[in-house]
């Protein structure tokens, strides 16, 4: 007896069918069911759900189902005793029954639902160890006699381990798969361990004997979970290039000594006189590609072939790519070819030149000791002189013919935001118009192109003083840092800057508006320094790589006065003239000037400033200068 037939013949499925009410709404469901396309093979219960139709009339169905006294735990347990799906039960059960009540069982294969989802013995539910392994993806062949050679290439069974502790860093979680352990010059292959969710199995297989006739492979497969995995080491990075250097080499045998500790081998080498023998020649059955004579002509063998000989060491590390680009086997789209005429031959040869390359826009840099200035900007840059904006570029050179000299603070101080923005960016108006020197008393500074600061003695004015601050630490920001901040440029864009921010470049003794002090002498508005950089008595005849045209006493009594000034701005204080006088008083019995207060300097910190006080010693009079200041004001008030 099939399924169907022993649903017939159970007590709900009587009383569904004597229940006049209930039928005719069952009836009409199954009719919209038929017309709406219902395979009950194939269709799945969302109709229920995304059909309207379908959906009102079942809401009628089990409201006549609850109405007719059917209970919904027999019907449940009913269907699902037997394996069946309720709602595709009764579409069988019902259909069968409007068209012939008192027929037998169906012969179509869609009445049998035991065909259409046969009862299947399901699996026995397992528990899954809690042990923990850690496995290794090693890429090459193991056996169990080769297991210790393995973990020997990985370092050792301490560097496996520490790479799978739990606390450990990013260079702890790394390991290096050496194929040459013994070679100091070998390139390891790089891995790393990352977190998985795997589970270990363990397979037995056992098999059976059978007969010659029959195909296939016979035998009993027993699978066992011994835990899971939660770290696996794996090389998924390329490997780098190798280079097997020669261990007859006299560094070679220096560098297996220091990796042996031979205390004779490192004091047995000795630099050997250099032979010049760069190349050499060799037979070209030494090659070092070995390639069959059989698929080399006869007319391209050559008796000797001319071999490197410079023996180099190879370096740490030939590639830092250990990622395959994903290129499809298709040129580089930025690479055009290009022809040029060869200077030694006159030919006209073709050559991939990449348009993406990087352009060097940067204005032409010398040295102090070099002999005479550039006359005209580079090549490169002459040829971006018809895409740079023309006002702009007409602007800086009236600027750079009114003083031959600026500092870039200073010459941006002459330009809006939006027009200094245009002149970072083309990179290529500057150079244009400058020069820069590298050191020396104009250092960092523009020069205009063929001007020489060092045969015009008036250019003593334009000679550059920087005192570096420590309590102002150079830190890089970071990219969200860069980022808001080139955002707030371009809100602040359309609103010009305050007189204080043109006036940055400008020290006058009275304010600050950077904590850095970088000023050309001409912009010293200070009256004493004025006075002091404008004297005349104690200049050289030549130029100077260090004061420049002035002495070096007259250049250190112009430093010493501008760091008094500065550090005591910085502090909350003006100084007096009174003050820098007494600075400018030599000891007694010399000509030096008093030495300044100098404090320990942190080696871990690179922009000392000399005369600059601690972050809390500078903090301490900046507080006390505020509280004598807010002082004086209350008196003040209460005076009047």
């Amino acid at each position: 007896m099939s399924v169907i037939q022993e649903l017939r013949e159970t007590k709900l499925f009587k009383e569904i069918r004597e229940n006049e009410e209930l039928m005719v709404s069952i009836q009409e469901a199954v009719q919209v069911l038929q017309e709406e396309g219902f395979d009950p093979n194939k269709s799945s219960m969302m109709i229920f759900v995304t059909n309207a139709r379908v959906r009102e009339k079942m809401t009628r169905v089990m409201a006549a189902v609850q109405a007719a006294g059917v209970d919904p735990a027999t019907a449940k347990v009913t269907f699902w005793s037997r394996r069946v799906p309720p709602f595709l039960s009764i579409f069988h059960l019902l259909t069968s029954n409007m068209q012939n009540a008192e027929a037998g069982p169906s012969n179509s294969s869609q009445e049998d639902v035991s065909q259409s989802s046969p009862s299947e013995p399901t699996a026995p539910l397992r528990p899954l160890p809690s042990s923990h392994y850690y496995s290794v993806e090693y890429p090459g062949y193991i056996q169990p006699g080769s297991l210790p050679l393995a973990i020997e290439r990985l370092g050792g069974q301490a560097k496996v381990d520490a790479a799978f502790k739990r606390t450990a860093g990013k260079t702890s979680s790394l390991l290096e798969l050496r194929l040459r352990p013994t070679d100091p010059f070998a390139h390891p292959i790089a891995g790393e361990v990352i977190t998985t969710n795997n589970i270990l199995l363990k397979v037995v297989k056992r098999k059976r004997k059978q007969s010659r006739d029959q195909d296939g492979t016979m035998g009993e497969y027993i699978v066992e979970a011994m835990g899971v995995v939660p770290k696996t080491a794996r090389f998924r990075s390329m490997a780098d290039y190798q280079y097997r250097f020669s261990r007859e080499d006299s560094i070679s045998k220096l560098r297996y000594a220091m990796q042996t500790m031979d205390v004779e081998g490192i004091l047995n080498y000795n630099i050997s006189e250099e032979q010049e023998d760069y190349t050499v020649a060799v037979p070209s059955n030494e090659m070092d590609v070995d390639i069959d004579p059989a698929l080399v002509e006869a007319k391209e063998r050559a008796p000797q072939t001319i071999r490197s000989n410079l023996r180099l060491p190879p370096p740490p590390l030939f590639s830092r790519q250990t990622i395959p680009q994903i290129y499809n086997y298709k040129a580089n789209p930025a690479s055009v070819p290009t022809t040029y005429i060869d200077e030694e031959t006159g030919e006209e040869k073709k050559r991939l030149i990449n348009r993406m390359r990087w352009k060097g826009f940067g204005p032409i840099a010398i040295n102090f000791s070099d002999k005479g200035v550039p006359d005209k900007p580079s090549q490169i840059i002459e040829d971006q002189r018809s895409q740079a904006d023309q006002n702009l570029l007409k602007r800086l050179e009236q600027l750079f013919q009114e003083r031959p000299v600026w500092t870039r603070t200073a010459i941006f101080n002459q330009f809006s935001s939006a027009e200094v923005r245009e002149i970072v960016n083309s990179k290529f108006l500057l150079p244009l118009v400058s020069y820069v020197f590298q050191d020396g008393p104009w250092r960092d500074t523009q020069v205009r192109i063929g001007y020489d600061p060092r045969e015009d003695p008036e250019a003593r004015f334009y000679q550059r003083v920087y005192f570096r601050n420590l309590n102002h630490p150079i830190s890089r920001p970071s990219v969200l840092n860069r980022r808001q901040e080139a955002r707030m440029d371009f809100a602040n864009a359309r609103t010009e800057p305050s007189n204080e921010d043109k006036r940055s470049h400008i020290f006058d003794g009275l304010t600050v508006t950077k904590e850095t002090a970088a000023f050309q002498l001409c912009d010293l508005h200070d009256p004493m320094l004025k006075e002091m950089v404008e004297e005349e008595e104690d200049l050289r005849e030549t130029c100077n790589e260090r004061d420049g045209w002035f002495s070096t006493h007259a250049f250190e009594r112009i430093k010493l006065v501008l760091r008094h000034k500065f550090f005591s701005l910085l502090s909350g204080h003006i100084a007096s003239r009174e003050e820098c006088e007494a600075l400018l008083v030599p000891q007694e019995g010399t000509e030096k000037l008093p030495t300044r207060s100098t404090h320990r300097i942190r080696p871990s910190k690179h922009n000392m400033a000399k005369g600059a006080l601690r972050p809390e010693d500078a903090a301490a009079q900046r507080l006390v200068a505020v509280l004598e200041k807010k002082a004086k004001d209350l008196a003040s008030q209460r005076q009047t």
